[in-house]
């Protein structure tokens, strides 16, 4: 693997963590959202990763996985989750339905919290390798002077 490859590896995952990290924030901002456009409170959102991978000529022909050189990874998509929603009982609330109760969407705080601190790390680890490989190639520029 060259040294470009690695800085492409990394900023794909920094570009992937940086989304998950709006996606994350979102949630978290529309934690108590008990009505949206569409109707209904606000649904939880994840995103979906996938391996970003280019094949060789040769290996598209063979539709070889042992021949994929790995590209980082990509943001295949958000989804929205499918948790049914919490039920609280508001009678006086505008949102409430004819027995009283708001559903308001089944986003645990300490999971958000959780997911949003170990998107951080992996952003932070993403940005250690860069370094590495800046110094590496600082290295590899010091050697042949």
């Amino acid at each position: 693997m060259d040294m470009m490859t690695a800085f492409d590896i990394a900023a794909s995952g920094m570009s992937a963590e940086r989304t998950s990290m709006n996606v994350i924030s979102m949630n978290l901002a529309n934690a108590k959202t008990t009505r949206t456009a569409t109707g209904g409170p606000y649904q939880r959102k994840a995103v979906a990763l996938r391996q970003a991978a280019v094949q060789s000529p040769f290996a598209s022909a063979m539709n070889s996985a042992m021949d994929e050189q790995l590209k980082g990874v990509k943001v295949a998509g958000i989804v929205t989750d499918n948790r049914p929603p919490r039920m609280v009982y508001e009678p006086g609330s505008p949102d409430a339905d004819k027995n009283g109760y708001v559903s308001y969407p089944d986003i645990n705080m300490v999971e958000e919290m959780t997911n949003m601190i170990t998107t951080s790390r992996s952003y932070e680890a993403n940005v250690a390798s860069v370094n590495n490989v800046k110094t590496m190639y600082n290295k590899a520029l010091t050697i042949g002077s």
